[in-house]
């Protein structure tokens, strides 16, 4: 007689969610209480017209800056899936993936300095070009314009990763405000990325009428936000610097980013978070259906969101240095934390609930991680080389992430614990990293400057 063995969904706790929203509202408006000094929003912490200039500039920013990161959202929605429709395989699938870090590593490594040379201005233009270009030809159901789709959306998410911050410093420095402010604007940035991507979630939902994939849709709202981001970026955003000259650009990039050992450690920093977060996104789902389990992948999405957002919101609280709990070593007890919990998804199989634990500690770390290695991209690095950097930095970590394709994904030769353990291990590495920034004795903090 056969044995009929049920499978019982495995389904979150409703009050996660309450938990992590309940958190992340109480960390973000008990702050202004227990902090010393007058947030940025408090008028009478300076000058009236100072104020509400910054908080006019902070605000356009951060609107244009929540509109791209829900355009890049629409654009990455529905991973292989997307493919599917089209009947390939699994490792053809896996061979489409690896362009994106293909063309990241051989196009993307070298935006950053098309950036700085040409103005930040022109690539975040760019940045909303080629997403209207990938929305227009992924509304096409014919397989080679998805491939090139791909290689723009590649393109546009490497231009993400500095361009509006390179714009924003530069135009924050131009316009006089106080450069402690900064630190304010970062964490924001993080925190309305994360809540964009939540959002495009909904709309995509909301739009998508095929189970499969095939509405085009959202990929058409991608385009339609692209034009209004770039007509915005156009007529709103001023000619914040002019093209520099090739031979100036280059001395000052050797002098400031290949000769100084800190900024090769806080570009290993950078490099190995871009490395772990895009390791997370390709093994969070087989490492939780592992052994047949059976889940809702979708309900899981808004708590690793959801933690970066509550990461974002506790930055102020170790940056600020009239807060009661600032402390500079708070990142690399980030790094470390982050790189712990990838360590023991790699050693050890675990119940779904310890690993939504540990991936969610990973997101707050990561959610704090993004705005403080900005502050030391800021205490370190010339705006004039900012991109350049940036770009620079994400090379190794789109070496990583392709070999990782090819020999993991398509020939099957790296098992995922693996993998998990190198990302693992480049956390760890990188909280050594920091901690000899910390060291060093040009090391100044936001109140020396």
């Amino acid at each position: 007689m056969a044995v009929v063995i049920e499978r019982e969904e495995w389904e979150i706790p409703s009050s996660a969610y309450y938990l992590l929203f309940v958190s992340c509202f109480a960390s973000l408006f008990s702050f202004p209480f227990f902090s010393s000094r007058s947030s940025p929003f408090s008028l009478h912490s300076f000058d009236h017209a100072q104020a509400w200039s910054f908080l006019r500039f902070q605000r356009g920013f951060l609107l244009v800056y929540s509109l791209a990161s829900v355009t890049g959202g629409l654009q990455m929605l529905y991973g292989e899936v997307e493919f599917m429709r089209f009947g390939l395989s699994r490792d053809q699938i896996a061979l489409i993936f690896s362009v994106v870090p293909a063309v990241s590593l051989f196009v993307g490594s070298f935006a950053g300095i098309f950036s700085d040379i040409k103005g930040p201005r022109k690539a975040c233009l760019l940045y909303c070009m080629l997403h209207l270009f990938a929305g227009m030809l992924k509304c096409v159901n014919w397989l080679p314009f998805v491939w090139i789709a791909s290689a723009f959306g590649a393109i546009a998410s490497s231009l993400f990763s500095f361009c509006f911050e390179t714009w924003m410093v530069t135009e924050h420095e131009k316009q006089g405000h106080r450069k402690d402010l900064l630190t304010d604007t970062f964490w924001r940035m993080t925190f309305f990325e994360s809540i964009s991507l939540l959002g495009s979630q909904v709309l995509a939902n909301l739009l998508t009428t095929d189970a499969e994939g095939g509405t085009p849709l959202p990929f058409a709202l991608a385009a339609i936000l692209a034009i209004l981001g770039f007509l915005y970026i156009k007529r709103k955003w001023s000619r914040s610097q002019d093209a520099l000259a090739i031979w100036s650009y280059q001395k000052s990039f050797s002098s400031h980013v290949l000769r100084d050992k800190k900024i090769w450690a806080l570009g290993w920093a950078q490099a190995s978070i871009h490395f772990s977060t895009s390791i997370f996104w390709l093994l969070w789902a087989p490492s939780i259906l592992a052994d047949g389990r059976d889940v809702q992948l979708s309900r899981l999405y808004p708590l690793f969101i959801g933690s970066r957002v509550l990461g974002s919101t506790v930055f102020p609280w170790f940056y600020d240095t009239s807060s009661p709990y600032y402390s500079q070593n708070s990142l690399t007890s980030a790094f470390a934390v982050a790189g712990l919990a990838l360590s023991v998804i790699a050693y050890d199989y675990q119940e779904i609930g310890v690993l939504l634990i540990l991936f969610c500690i990973f997101h707050a770390c990561v959610g704090f991680i993004l705005p403080s290695l900005a502050t030391l991209r800021t205490m370190y690095l010339p705006n004039e080389v900012r991109g350049g950097m940036i770009s620079m930095s994400m090379g190794p970590a789109n070496v990583a992430i392709l070999l990782v394709m090819l020999a993991g994904a398509y020939h099957k030769a790296i098992v995922n614990s693996a993998i998990m353990a190198v990302s693992a291990f480049a956390l760890l590495t990188s909280c050594g990293c920091v901690h000899m920034l910390k060291r060093s004795k040009k090391h100044q903090s936001w109140h020396d400057l």
